[in-house]
């Protein structure tokens, strides 16, 4: 029996405004979303933890007064740490060790109002572009089960989808909030570098590549949530512009013309779907007749040596990943606790020199640099999100034997062995030909959103990344409420959710 059946109709603020009028209770709204995900997940595995208790409990509570008071939310399990609960990461070794506090994103959630009912499946560590944790198991698209709902954050994607809830917290050090965005149909921005905060336990994530926010399906949403959660917390390394006024009226501001620059080459190297060229030329036309300035035109940078150097970023990141949760779990770093891959690239993060991670960064600063130079002449540019719509289940992964070759190294603890043999660069590539052009904006710290506007001819969701100046959040709030006026989504579904 449906507590709301309703519920998918709304909104977060279009919910929070029922509690507000007492059309709805909290907990009604908890146990329709509680319904929901018993419902739905055992054909997705979205949620990999349940907090039915600890929301049931919050829902008959006095809850804070925020923009989202009393709607259902789902947490990442990544980064955002809660009090009391395990966050794996999607690793095995973290998968039942409870966390001592709220991370300062969490308790900002809390305060605008928002009831926590579990967290969501992510790749280990998010470290790559689909989610299938071998901890945890995959998650699948709702609009095809088949195919993956992206990653990192591809638990949250999924479950806002198939309207369990109507946003989810996630991250982005590459494209892990857009790319999941655009396989499932979503909006999905990752803000400016130093936007919203990391502490109190982090300072950068992944040199500055990381940050959180949240996967809606509306723009308002998106936009309300980055007004409750934005401003720097004690201690942070940096700071991003403070915006003229909240976010939230960007929303219903027409953006005036914009001088649009578009491209569909890959940053990154790798070749383009037809579905996602078309997509890209359905939008380039909407614009336009929005009455934008468009123009083909892209920063020119070298994608070859940006990837190497990302890649190179992330062996060192990844190993201090692995070195952490060995702390944690008060044992020394060992093949048996971490995927072959994610272990392999640590042992290669291991191998590297100091002077090569330290170059690595300065060459993707300078490249930033550039890329900050082209958004002088231009205030958006648009790409597609994703060069595939969205991948089969397995597809991305590793062969069986590569698979074997880097279990292996790691046995031998020959992080250099990788290097010498190349293992890494195939695999790496293999990555980027699916996600050749999110990572150059994490390097960068632009805001970058993913907005919902293609479906290609099998009903599978392609969506178009559109990226504004640093700090400039306002801009693309302005241009994707017009686009969400113009060409709306909502109450696009995928079959039986």
């Amino acid at each position: 029996m449906t507590a709301f059946p309703e519920f998918h109709t709304y909104d977060g603020l279009g919910l929070a405004e029922l509690v507000r009028a007492k059309q709805v209770t909290p907990i009604e709204l908890v146990e329709e979303a509680i319904n929901r995900i018993e419902a739905h997940n055992p054909r997705l595995n979205a949620v990999v933890y349940k907090m039915y208790d600890q929301a049931r409990t919050a829902a008959k509570g006095d809850l804070p007064d925020g923009p989202f008071k009393g709607v259902p939310f789902l947490l990442k399990d990544l980064l955002a740490t809660c009090a009391g609960v395990p966050t794996s990461g999607g690793n095995r070794l973290l998968q039942h060790l409870p966390m001592p506090r709220d991370s300062e994103m969490v308790r900002r959630f809390k305060t605008a109002g928002v009831i926590i009912l579990g967290k969501t499946n992510t790749p280990e560590f998010g470290l790559l572009p689909y989610t299938e944790p071998e901890a945890l198991g995959a998650t699948r698209n709702p609009w095809d089960l088949n195919r993956t709902p992206g990653g990192s954050s591809g638990g949250s994607a999924a479950a806002v989808a198939a309207h369990i809830v109507p946003m989810a917290s996630g991250s982005d050090g590459g494209g892990s909030i857009r790319m999941p965005a655009s396989c499932c149909g979503l909006f999905g921005l990752k803000v400016t570098r130093g936007r919203t905060p990391t502490g109190p336990d982090l300072g950068e994530v992944w040199r500055g590549f990381g940050f959180e926010h949240v996967i809606t399906r509306s723009v308002r949403d998106s936009a309300a949530m980055l007004d409750a959660t934005a401003g720097p917390d004690v201690g942070a390394p940096y700071v991003a512009p403070t915006p003229a006024r909240p976010f939230i009226q960007e929303v219903t501001t027409e953006p005036g013309p914009l001088r649009v620059a578009f491209t569909a080459q890959p940053f990154f190297g790798g070749t383009v779907h037809q579905d996602c060229e078309k997509g890209l030329e359905a939008a380039v036309r909407l614009l336009q007749e929005l009455g934008h300035e468009v123009i083909e035109a892209a920063p020119q940078i070298d994608g070859e040596a940006c990837a190497i150097a990302f890649v190179t970023i992330l062996a060192g990141e990844i190993r201090a990943d692995i070195e952490w949760a060995a702390r944690l779990a008060q044992r020394k770093p060992s093949l048996a606790d971490f995927e072959a891959v994610t272990y392999g690239l640590g042992l290669l993060g291991k191998a590297m020199s100091a002077s090569e991670y330290a170059s690595a960064a300065r060459f993707l600063q300078t490249t930033a640099r550039q890329v900050g130079r082209f958004f002088e002449q231009h205030d958006v540019l648009l790409t597609p999100t994703l060069s595939q719509p969205p991948a089969p289940i397995g597809a991305l992964q590793p062969s069986g034997s590569e698979q074997a070759l880097i279990k292996l190294i790691g046995r031998l603890n020959a992080g250099w062995l990788l290097s010498a043999l190349g293992v890494i660069k195939p695999l790496a590539a293999k990555t980027f030909d699916f996600i050749p052009y999110t990572p150059l904006f994490n390097v960068t710290g632009q805001p970058a959103m993913s907005v919902p506007l293609h479906w290609n001819d099998v009903g599978l969701p392609i969506g178009m990344q559109f990226v504004g100046r640093f700090g400039d959040e306002a801009t693309l709030f302005r241009l994707a409420g017009q686009l969400e006026r113009a060409q709306p989504w909502f109450d696009r579904a995928p079959a039986g959710f």
